[in-house]
């Protein structure tokens, strides 16, 4: 199934002690596809597949425990030489999604779309367990 990301409203590049703020995608242990904290939005677009038996979500983009899924988007610092070092994440929790969108985005032609806003209630990069109505799931068609 593809996923699509969006997120808005992003934070800045600084946030108490943390300077030159990014945001990326988690795939497995590696955070990828960063962007500025300043930035006008966030898309990332990868694929998640579904367990034949029982349709659980699963591959490099997915975390955590059958039945308790979710993807992480991490926020950390990046340095002078371009190193990322993690500071706070966000899980986007897949159990938390109408199955009525689930079906509805592993139609072909759809695909299955977060849109959330980055700024936590503290002003900070959004983080912590992020479900309905911080974040909104939809099955738009891809295109």
């Amino acid at each position: 199934m593809d996923v699509r990301i969006v997120g808005v409203d992003l934070p800045g590049l600084r946030c108490g002690p943390y300077e030159n703020i990014h945001v990326g995608v988690q795939r497995r242990t590696d955070v990828v596809d960063l962007f500025p904290g300043d930035a006008r939005e966030a898309v990332w677009d990868f694929e998640v597949e579904r367990a034949p038996a029982d349709g659980d979500p699963r591959g490099p983009y997915v975390q955590g425990r059958r039945g308790e899924r979710f993807v992480y988007l991490s926020w950390g610092t990046v340095d002078a030489s371009g190193t990322f070092e993690m500071f706070r994440r966000a899980k986007l929790m897949l159990a938390a999604i109408d199955a009525q969108v689930i079906e509805a985005a592993g139609r072909p032609g759809h695909r299955l779309q977060a849109t959330l806003g980055l700024t936590g209630d503290d002003g900070g990069p959004r983080c912590a367990a992020v479900r309905p109505p911080a974040v909104s799931w939809t099955a738009p068609a891809a295109g």
